[in-house]
């Protein structure tokens, strides 16, 4: 195992790999789910449970809900030797290469199966060869026309191989959904799945709609100038291919009435282990729940609502919740916990937030000047502003050389004077250098009202090397913020892999912020490293959430960053940037 893949994302990929492996070879189908399922678990875990392994053995993993004995012998295995020898078996008797396959919208694997046994397909390209010369019309219950969606399911997975990052999902789903409220008849619209969740990468657009004339809720949902392709087209469902902004993406259309509003959204937002957990919560209680309400167990094999059973709840969410007795889950948190667990009090929310506390001016690579960029904040209805732009060097960003960030510090102080009704702040974003020491000297450091300490370079150093790194930086005096502290781009650098709860630690014992750049393509720190810092910091972590401000739109960004904090249970107190003035200013200069 290279150091550079640790954490739980590799180990979450071996147990997904191994799923589709067993799902593959046809093995029995509880082991297809528990290792499925061991998967999102492990991916979503706040803590590295390889290290957790290696550290305390077997009982802290067997404590985990959804972790058996044979599931934690495996990451054991994992956490000793950097293999798992089950996955290493199925490799030699399975082509790496057929798993591809499950990327092809529509082919199951049973399909996928009867491909690889009946005709030795063992990639997309075998997959094409016998779609070209008609072998693939051999395979029972395999006709011209499920060839012909077979074609066109695979040139869609190569033009929509990466999961669309949030920043872009969601703006288009909104313009879906204001699109679909316009429509005479229509009570209510949203999105739902994964989107409403705040993952932050999306699969494919699920848009909920109540209406009485679901004719015209269809007629207009597959009629947009973005559809390229209509899959289905029902009363009740719809599925459509979109190309927007040359994204190609998938979006199902539920029809719902409005009694089955409530039901039909918590349903269609999932995830699918909340989902699973309430429905067994109804079965406890002698219901039965579904999209469109919770109904009693008549023990029926017809579904309730086609035998005009009243429903029990289902208008709203709310009175699932209430019905089941078990608390309202915002819907970002709905993945991988307990359902009678109680959500954060005072769960952060993007209202709360009042300063953005890392922004770029022309100085360095910013698009505004000092007062364009305060008076956008202030538009914003934001108490302070910081001013951070980039150190030295960050030259390619127009980093600053120490006289020129004083000429800086001199007109950010100016500007200050000047316009009234916000506090600017003279800052900079430091570049974290390679060995954890700081891009300007101590004496200019102290003259900055606010220091966020950044890495930029070398972020393919191993685990230790980046931790030590990164709590160099957070355990200076100086610093108030560490900045996107892995580097990471979404879907398309990995950054580094700092063991976040020793850097939470060490930043809470200093009282310095960890950021999550709210940028959708960073947002960095993310949702499983927010539930370790906090857990870390043990009540005394703190999060910042920045925009990281360049152009006046990336304040919009913000709310990327609330509902990632939201995924990590961030509340209002442990964000600075949700401080009234006087408190956070008073934290700033306590480091001065």
């Amino acid at each position: 195992m290279s150091e550079e893949s640790s954490g739980n994302e590799s180990l979450a990929a071996i147990f997904h790999r191994i799923a589709q492996m067993l799902e593959v070879t046809g093995a029995d189908r509880f082991r297809v789910i528990a290792h499925d399922r061991a998967s999102r678990l492990i991916e979503s875990h706040p803590t590295d449970l390889a290290a957790l392994a290696r550290k305390e053995g077997k009982k802290p993993l067997t404590d985990i809900d959804g972790i058996g004995p044979k599931i934690a012998d495996k990451i054991i295995e994992f956490a000793n030797t950097g293999r798992i020898a089950e996955h290493d078996e199925l490799v030699a008797s399975v082509p790496h290469t057929l798993l591809d396959l499950f990327n092809v919208p529509g082919l199951g694997p049973k399909t996928i199966r009867a491909l690889w046994q009946e005709l030795n397909v063992t990639s997309i390209a075998d997959l094409k060869r016998i779609i070209d010369d008609g072998s693939i019309l051999t395979l029972p219950r395999m006709g011209a026309k499920t060839v012909e969606n077979i074609k066109e399911a695979i040139t869609f997975s190569e033009q929509s191989a990466e999961r669309i990052p949030l920043g872009i999902a969601m703006p288009i789903a909104e313009g879906i959904v204001r699109r679909m409220s316009k429509i005479a008849g229509v009570t209510r619209a949203d999105f739902a799945g994964s989107l409403r969740r705040g993952r932050e990468t999306i699969g494919d657009l699920d848009i909920l709609v109540a209406t009485n004339n679901p004719a015209a809720v269809r007629d207009a949902f597959t009629t947009m100038p973005e559809v390229t392709k209509t899959l289905t087209a029902g009363d009740a469902k719809c599925s459509v291919r979109l190309n927007v902004r040359g994204k190609i993406m998938q979006a199902d259309l539920r029809i719902v009435p409005d009694a089955s509003w409530g039901a039909a959204l918590m349903y269609f937002t999932g995830s699918k282990e909340h989902n699973i957990r309430l429905r067994e919560r109804a079965l406890k209680k002698g219901w039965t729940l579904n999209e469109y309400g919770l109904y009693p167990d008549d023990d029926e094999k017809t579904p309730p609502q086609h035998r005009g059973v009243k429903s029990l709840a289902g208008a709203d969410e709310e009175g699932i919740f209430k019905k089941l007795a078990v608390p309202a889950v915002p819907a970002e948190l709905r993945e991988e916990r307990d359902i009678d667990e109680p959500p954060p009090e005072d769960l952060l929310q993007l209202s709360d937030i009042k300063a953005e506390l890392h922004a770029h001016t022309t100085a360095s690579d910013g698009r505004m000047s000092i007062e364009q960029l305060a008076e956008a904040a202030k538009a914003r209805g934001f108490h302070t502003i910081a001013v951070t732009d980039h150190s030295q060097s960050s030259a390619l960003a127009g980093g600053l050389k120490p006289d020129a960030l004083r000429n800086h510090i001199d007109a950010v102080r100016a500007a200050n004077e000047r316009i009234k009704g916000i506090t600017i702040l003279a800052g900079s974003e430091v570049d974290i250098r390679a060995d954890g020491s700081l891009d300007y000297e101590d004496e200019l450091l102290a003259q900055l009202d606010i220091v966020v300490a950044s890495p930029h370079a070398s972020l393919r150093q191993d685990p230790k090397t980046a931790t030590e790194r990164l709590i160099r930086a957070v355990n200076h005096p100086l610093v108030h913020i560490l900045g996107h502290p892995t580097g990471r781009i979404v879907n398309k650098r990995e950054g580094f892999h700092p063991d976040i709860a020793e850097v939470a630690a060490a930043a809470a014992q200093h009282r310095t912020a960890l950021e999550i750049n709210a940028n959708w393509m960073r947002l960095d720190l993310r949702d499983t490293h927010i539930k370790a810092a906090i857990t870390a910091g043990k009540g005394k972590t703190l999060i910042a959430i920045d925009c990281d401000v360049h152009h006046p739109d990336d304040f919009d960004n913000l709310r990327y960053g609330v509902m990632t904090a939201r995924r990590g249970g961030l509340t209002t107190g442990g964000c600075v940037n949700a401080w009234q003035q006087k408190k956070l200013h008073e934290w700033l200069k306590s480091k001065r």
